[in-house]
């Protein structure tokens, strides 16, 4: 490892060190004062699972039996949001217990207005969170495309979704309620637009998620594009072959001619840019076969460069990738990173789809964001 990666992960681990001590020394002292007759030893314990879970489940990944390393993963996914929502408010707790002692009420009484009011607003936003995060909506879009399909189609229902991080926390439950729904919706074609994995492809196989991802059926097909967590994980062939075993085809750089009547084009993720020695297509090369006169939708993981894709002729560019920061305030760092983080933009005459992800990574939690499908009616002329 390179020195100057060894001082940035010692320095990382300062941080999250330091802002620990201070998250943990303010809940051990509003513990003393509201329960005093049990140990505060049983907060640090408790504060701990939570704290490091998530980072031994990563670290000791391969060390681990598999059910005990996907056990610490959810409790410290549940973890990292209590601890992301506690950097908002303990400072805000201590704001205000300094300001109730500036008006002369006493130190117990502060304490325990301040912790429990942090408390049940903590609770309200874990439980909030986790509602919007395994209850999906269904987002729907009314598109017309100027153009023709070769076999004199005039509609194309679409159902799609990104960002499903299958693994530990995310699973068949959810899986198969992404299947139910999209089965209700009728849909001619299914498209996923990356991450349809965590990272690790493990769960996948031990979970025998191929199963439940089967149920996922259109006259059209199936299709799928890579994201940047299937390049973390490491296990593309693997992947693709898996997909393909339960008719699921993973577009790597390829356009599909459907039945003569439109295109489909399936982008590598822009990770591979860094990752794979021969990077990958720009949209112009991608389509290059393509008839232009016929309609062309894309699959893009990662919504950059809208308009050299609407330049190339997508008719509709669909991604994921942002989950719309998928804990608030997070959306406001989203919003500045990308021209769109979510929902959808008319780039000259293309059409763009951002969506916030059908399932989660990291916490389970979703505050200001909602899991989500894409409902989507293409009409043509």
């Amino acid at each position: 490892m390179k020195p100057g990666m060894i001082l940035s992960a010692i320095l990382s681990l300062a941080v999250f060190a330091a802002l620990n001590l201070y998250l943990g020394w303010n809940g051990a002292v509003f513990w003393r004062e509201a329960i005093p007759d049990v140990s505060v030893w049983w907060f640090w314990l408790g504060y701990g699972i939570l704290a490091l879970s998530y980072i031994a489940a990563m670290l000791l990944r391969k060390a681990l039996p598999y059910t005990l390393g996907k056990w610490l993963k959810i409790i410290g996914s549940y973890g990292l949001a209590i601890l992301f929502y506690m950097l908002i408010l303990v400072p805000l707790a201590d704001l205000a217990y300094g300001l109730l002692r500036l008006t002369g009420i006493e130190r117990s009484p502060a304490l325990l207005y301040t912790g429990w009011t942090t408390a049940v607003v903590l609770a309200g936003v874990m439980l909030a969170g986790t509602r919007n995060a395994w209850k999906p909506v269904v987002r729907h879009y009314e598109l017309e495309v100027p153009k023709a399909c070769g076999d004199g189609r005039k509609e194309l229902r679409i159902a799609a979704a990104s960002d499903i991080h299958l693994g530990a926390v995310v699973g068949n439950p959810h899986l198969v309620r992404l299947a139910n729904t999209m089965d209700k919706l009728k849909p001619d074609v299914i498209l996923l637009a990356g991450d349809v994995l965590d990272d690790s492809l493990e769960p996948f196989i031990r979970e025998n998620m191929a199963r439940s991802m089967k149920l996922l059926r259109a006259p059209l097909g199936v299709y799928a594009s890579l994201g940047n967590h299937e390049y973390y994980g490491g296990h593309i062939g693997d992947y693709i072959r898996r997909m393909k075993d339960i008719g699921i085809k993973v577009l790597t750089d390829q356009v599909v001619d459907v039945g003569g009547s439109f295109y489909i084009a399936g982008r590598k993720d822009r990770a591979a840019e860094q990752i794979e020695a021969g990077g990958r297509l720009s949209v112009g090369q991608l389509l290059a076969e393509a008839d232009p006169e016929r309609p062309v939708i894309l699959m893009d993981h990662q919504p950059y460069a809208l308009q050299t894709a609407a330049e190339a002729g997508v008719d509709l560019m669909l991604s994921g990738h942002t989950h719309r920061g998928q804990m608030a305030p997070a959306h406001l760092v989203t919003r500045r990173l990308f021209e769109l983080d979510w929902g959808y933009l008319k780039k000259g005459a293309m059409h763009v789809i951002v969506s916030s992800g059908f399932g989660l990574w990291g916490p389970p939690i979703r505050l200001g964001s909602r899991s989500e499908i894409l409902d989507i009616r293409l009409k043509f002329i």
